[in-house]
């Protein structure tokens, strides 16, 4: 596969070549969509590296008939790869300092928030270690492009199941009582991305709104 030609597929391919190998089972028409997987047992997997919004409709038509398991890859460690994009070689790499979570989902599972009540919705978190490879341009305001993603080796993955599942993305060190910034610090979350969070853990049921500590708001974890 050619570097800079394929975007964000690279990435795409591996995660649905890791759930279903048999390639007659991909990009199967359902309706008026295109299943990323339909699994002889009616099974739908969808990959969605970004973009959750784009999910919304896809996920309304598919899920009052098929079980559909929506897998969210997210790069746990990062090598970022500077290309030549004249010949190609590799001008320098360097290991991003910072380390992704199942905690960072949040900021897409907030899209389709609407739906993650949905009996047959389940959802796989896959962490990865990835390479990414960029060049410089000055066409946007973080002056680089990213070209690929290749994902190296498969970390770990969460499997949630029902909404009593997301008890899961709640950090076991949070006392009995506590805020979203207290959320924040525990699960490394900026402010903005822990506000989500225990918005969606709100929203599922596993989280209660018990009161307010000054101008913030205490949750604890539901009975």
């Amino acid at each position: 596969m050619a570097i800079g030609t394929l975007g964000e597929r690279s990435l795409h391919a591996y995660v649905k070549q890791h759930y279903e190998p048999t390639g007659e089972y991909h990009e199967i028409p359902v309706g008026r969509f295109v299943a990323d997987i339909l699994r002889p047992d009616g099974e739908i997997i969808e990959v969605q590296t970004q973009g959750f919004d784009r999910l919304r409709d896809k996920l309304a038509a598919f899920l009052p008939e098929h079980i559909v398991t929506v897998v969210y890859p997210i790069a746990h460690m990062k090598l970022v790869a500077w290309l030549d994009m004249e010949t190609g070689e590799v001008l320098r790499e360097k290991r991003s300092p910072k380390k992704w979570s199942a905690y960072d989902a949040f900021s897409e599972l907030y899209k389709i928030k609407a739906l993650l009540h949905e009996p047959n919705l389940r959802l796989r978190i896959l962490l990865l270690d990835v390479t990414e490879y960029r060049c410089a341009t000055k066409q946007n305001r973080k002056g680089y492009s990213r070209l690929n993603t290749i994902p190296h080796s498969v970390v770990s993955e969460m499997l949630i199941e029902s909404s009593a599942d997301f008890a899961k993305l709640v950090p076991p060190s949070l006392p009995d009582e506590f805020t979203s910034f207290d959320y924040a610090k525990a699960s490394r979350l900026r402010v903005p991305d822990a506000q989500t969070a225990v918005n969606v853990l709100a929203h599922v049921g596993v989280l209660t709104r018990v009161g307010k500590d000054g101008r913030r708001i205490l949750y604890s974890r539901a009975e």
